[in-house]
């Protein structure tokens, strides 16, 4: 009987899922420097490749008329779509419908039909 554990009804459930799981350990500064500099040398990328690009001032110009011109594409996509699957639910609801057709007359047929008995 000893041996018999009964679950405690008044343990409290776990309100952060992820209390223990991190290290809260500070980083050492040597490893905060490297960070630094990947940083660093990330930024001057990402501006070298800007600076790269030809003509950024017509591309600002001509921003709300492109966003303008996809939104419309968009929509004009959502109806197409919208009515392809119109025709492919009507393509297959009169297959259906015709299969539930002929087998509805192939069982008239049989109920009707008198049994024949040869022996």
């Amino acid at each position: 009987m000893a041996d018999l554990k009964i679950p405690s009804l008044n343990k409290k459930t776990d309100k952060y899922l992820f209390k223990n799981k991190f290290s809260s350990r500070r980083k050492t500064k040597k490893k905060l420097i490297i960070e630094s500099f990947y940083m660093l040398i990330i930024s001057l990328l990402l501006a070298y490749i800007n600076y790269l690009i030809p003509n950024k001032a017509l591309f600002f110009k001509n921003f709300t008329g492109t966003t303008e011109k996809s939104f419309f594409l968009l929509i004009d996509l959502l109806v197409y779509l919208s009515q392809l699957i119109l025709v492919i639910f009507i393509i297959i609801s009169f297959i259906f419908s015709l299969i539930l057709f002929l087998g509805s007359f192939y069982r008239l047929i049989k109920v009707l039909k008198p049994i024949s008995k040869h022996f």
